[in-house]
């Protein structure tokens, strides 16, 4: 697997934030945003893995970097599951690395965009188990949520920002929304924001991003 690129801080890092791209992007994709929020964000170390490169069904075989195979987009997504849990196994390889490195899990964030989120909700309510400083949802869906799902009292205590465009034409803002309303049904501490656009990221939206780590990392 590609390493992740790994962005250090001006000060010496006591927080992190694992960044997870969306299909067929790379680990590059969130750099701009990552040395953005570093400009408050002063001791705050980004860490931004890279999916690996495999054929991706709806795309007509058409190898990408995927963290997940999708198999059909409706009428819910159908995808690999061993893979998902494959992705969600290398998320919580790179949370140990950050524990191991002095990181306190409790300063630990897991933020992902469209399938990157989708594998960040399912490592950090699913696999996970232990503290975690948040998750942060943009443009995703939570493929594994459903009514029976349950949370262990550590991941009940994970806070989340879903953030969500009003005309996402890849990842109906009503596909975001469920997974807010899962989470929210099961007491974590949740907050749903919505954007006037599409399957994107507004500046205004990681500013909000910005104050919302800002508010835990005090």
């Amino acid at each position: 697997m590609t390493e992740p690129l790994i962005i250090q801080p001006p000060k010496t890092p006591d927080a992190c934030v694992i960044w997870l791209h969306g299909l067929g992007a790379d680990r590059f994709d969130f750099l701009p945003v990552a040395e953005a929020l570093q400009e408050s964000l002063l001791t705050t170390r980004f860490v931004l893995p890279q999916a690996p490169t495999r054929p991706v069904t709806i795309n007509g075989g058409y190898a990408m970097p995927s963290w997940y195979d999708i198999k059909a987009m409706s009428p819910a997504r159908s995808i690999s599951l061993e893979e998902l849990d494959e992705s969600a196994e290398t998320v919580i390889q790179l949370i140990e690395a950050q524990k191991a490195a002095g990181i306190d899990p409790n300063r630990i964030f897991l933020a992902g965009f469209s399938q990157g989120g989708a594998v960040v909700f399912h490592t950090a309510y699913e696999k996970w188990q232990g503290p975690l400083g948040g998750v942060l949802a943009l443009s995703t869906y939570a493929p594994t949520f459903s009514n029976e799902l349950t949370l262990s009292a550590s991941q009940q205590r994970i806070p989340a920002l879903c953030l969500h465009g009003q005309h996402d034409e890849v990842v109906l803002n009503a596909m975001g929304r469920t997974a807010y309303e899962h989470l929210k049904r099961l007491g974590v501490s949740v907050t749903w924001q919505e954007y006037p656009m599409g399957h994107q990221v507004l500046p205004e939206e990681i500013r909000d991003i910005g104050v919302w780590l800002s508010e835990r990392l005090a």
